[in-house]
């Protein structure tokens, strides 16, 4: 999976979490959206600061469940289609 930062947004309290849980490759954001399946995540503000990008639905179904497991939320997990372009936005409850 890869993964980029929105330029000026502040990254979260807890994106060390992420790092940590899931296996990421740094891209550019351009790369990122290029992906068939997006992640997005809020910071305390409610901005999306990161994306990421998974090719095979496997792959995006288990940062789905690693971000779960972190205690995030996904703001789409009943909502159909996409928002911002993301398929799922998760953020701290």
């Amino acid at each position: 999976m890869k993964t980029a930062l929105i330029d000026g947004k502040h990254i979260a309290n807890f994106d060390k979490n992420i790092i940590g849980n899931l296996l990421l490759n740094v891209a550019t954001h351009d790369d990122v959206r290029a992906e068939k399946m997006i992640v997005g995540i809020r910071n305390e503000a409610g901005e999306i600061y990161r994306i990421i990008g998974a090719t095979k639905l496997n792959s995006y179904m288990n940062a789905v469940e690693e971000l779960s497991d972190l205690g995030l939320t996904d703001e789409l997990q009943y909502v159909d289609g996409t928002k911002f372009g993301c398929d799922s936005i998760f953020s701290a409850p």
